[in-house]
């Protein structure tokens, strides 16, 4: 018997959105874990918001998470003002509050004066998060994962994909002229994972919750959640990514232990034509900003119910699968979404590269990429893994692709991936466990608010339909992740041509929602799903 493990051949990862450690796990339980505790707290309008237990189910509003956001968060207010690119600030974690209860940046309003203090608050996780709990304590849970990048979910979203983001720390914008990464895909100077496979002859696939079948409260297709942020790459298509549905039973063929690489994205809920709640005082057009309700990314906004259910479905496929024994599953989340976290990140080595050529670059505040951003939820399964270990180890999402690339032989991509810590140290069973559960514990049921009547309904959103999109956020980058599918399918130029002319046209909500459910249907008759239901 050889005294090392069998070696994994088929990693899964599954990233979800906008949470950080400490709002997941601070209360816990889990012994060993570097978390908050009810002493840490905030300042905001003068008056102390500490850490608590029992985080409301959903947000009021969305929490800021754009760059400016998070330098807020972990400098603080006035180092937010002074800042003028290059080296970060000071980092000591006392903006949270203060920047929740005065961000619009993601056009979602404002809270009121006794919801400020959600932002500290942490989830009871043992009854309103039992799935990743128990596989936090079944598996591996890491402390010290950071998010790349003190920004928001696009270019923390591409480092997990390139050890880069290509120079980007904030969100896509609507420009008048459409980027040219729009008609080529997102590049990196040295490629992404995928190339870096594509070229080695080592197969992967992606999949995404395309049908949304975990949410309490499902959005449908023409709320945009089904769009996968990944087909923003070159190389990557919207009809080459399968639903989630299929992950069971693609798992029992023989033909999967050759798929070295699973890349999974959730649905992110009503990611168009969700209007916010009115507040008064605010105008309509700043209440532009989705609601992502109705999804399993987990987002603000929406219950955690829909991603618990995600998670679920995703472990207990790979559990009951051939490929279990040799298996590794990292769950992630991109980034914090604004929520405290109590750990300082650190400086981090900047990637290297360079954007390329006459691609968009987004920087407005001339980060340098040379820091960490705040530290998010990170459970690592594998029959190999000892039960309910802790890890403390140093890691971004760069570590996914030096995980990757160190199993497979690959060169890095990046500078940061080259002197990432891997996962692989935490494989340390010389047999695959035959403790590990078959079936996990149900998601919780969140507590929801009566829904509106139908009518009710039916009437804002119609009013809703004339109000002019927002500029900035993840409703564009999914606008352009369309119109690049919509590219890929063209044959002539003169189709190009007339497709980019009439992109240009969408200018309201009502516009959007037309053409997200235009390309769905085209992507459903592509990929021989079944059609929209």
């Amino acid at each position: 018997m050889t005294d090392t493990p069998p070696k994994i051949t088929n990693v899964f990862v599954l990233m979800l959105e906008n949470h950080s450690f400490d709002n997941i796990f601070a209360m816990s339980g889990i012994p060993g874990i570097r978390a908050a505790n009810v002493s840490d707290f905030n300042v905001a309008n003068g008056k102390n918001y500490h850490v608590r237990d029992g985080a409301p189910w959903s947000m009021p509003t969305d929490p800021g998470h754009e760059f400016e956001d998070v330098l807020e968060q972990l400098c603080g207010s006035v180092a937010a003002r002074e800042y003028r690119g290059g080296a970060y600030p000071q980092v000591d974690n006392s903006g949270f509050a203060s920047s929740y209860a005065s961000s619009t940046t993601e056009l979602t309003g404002l809270p009121d004066e006794h919801q400020i203090g959600d932002i500290m608050a942490c989830y009871d996780t043992r009854t309103q998060l039992p799935v990743i709990r128990q596989l936090a304590c079944e598996f591996a849970i890491c402390d010290q994962w950071f998010s790349s990048l003190p920004g928001p979910t696009w270019p923390n979203r591409f480092f997990v994909h390139g050890a880069s983001s290509a120079d980007w720390s904030d969100s896509p914008e609507m420009k008048t002229e459409i980027p040219l990464y729009v008609f080529h895909g997102f590049q990196y100077e040295n490629g992404s994972i995928f190339d870096s496979m594509r070229a080695k002859g080592i197969r992967y696939r992606i999949y995404n919750d395309f049908h949304n079948r975990f949410s309490d409260d499902p959005s449908g297709f023409e709320f945009g959640g089904w769009i996968a942020q990944v087909a923003a790459l070159k190389g990557i298509s919207l009809a080459d990514i399968r639903s989630l549905d299929h992950l069971s039973s693609d798992l029992e063929k023989a033909d999967y232990k050759d798929i070295a690489y699973t890349f999974i994205e959730p649905n992110y809920g009503k990611s168009f034509f969700a209007p916010q709640p009115a507040q008064k005082g605010i105008p309509a057009k700043d209440l532009a900003g989705p609601t992502y309700k109705g999804g399993s990314a987990q987002h603000p906004e929406d219950d955690p119910s829909g991603g618990e259910g995600l998670i679920k479905a995703v472990y207990e496929a790979i559990r009951r699968s051939p490929l279990w024994d040799t298996s590794l599953l990292l769950i992630l989340y991109d980034e914090h979404g604004g929520f405290y976290d109590s750990v300082r990140p650190g400086t981090a080595v900047p990637p290297g590269d360079q954007p390329p050529p006459d691609q968009t670059v987004l920087n407005k505040s001339g980060f340098d990429f040379g820091h960490y951003g705040a530290r998010v939820p990170a459970v690592v399964v594998s029959p190999l893994i000892p039960k309910g270990a802790v890890d403390p180890t140093k890691y971004d999402h760069a570590s996914v692709l030096a995980t990757l690339e160190r199993l497979l032989g690959l060169q890095p991509l990046t500078r940061r991936d080259a002197c990432a810590n891997d996962v692989l140290h935490l494989l340390t069973e010389k047999k695959p466990r035959t403790d590990c559960p078959l079936i996990l514990a149900s998601p919780a049921p969140a507590r929801r608010p009566a829904p509106r009547s139908a009518e009710a309904a039916q009437a804002e959103s119609a009013k809703f339909a004339d109000q002019p999109l927002a500029k900035t956020g993840n409703t564009v980058g999914f606008l352009y992740i369309l119109l690049k599918s919509e590219l890929e399918l063209i044959p002539s130029e003169e189709g190009r041509i007339a497709a980019i002319e009439a992109f240009k046209r969408i200018d309201t909500q009502g516009k959007a929602r037309d053409y997200v459910m235009a390309i769905a249907e085209r992507i459903i008759s592509l990929r021989n799903i079944p059609a929209l239901d």
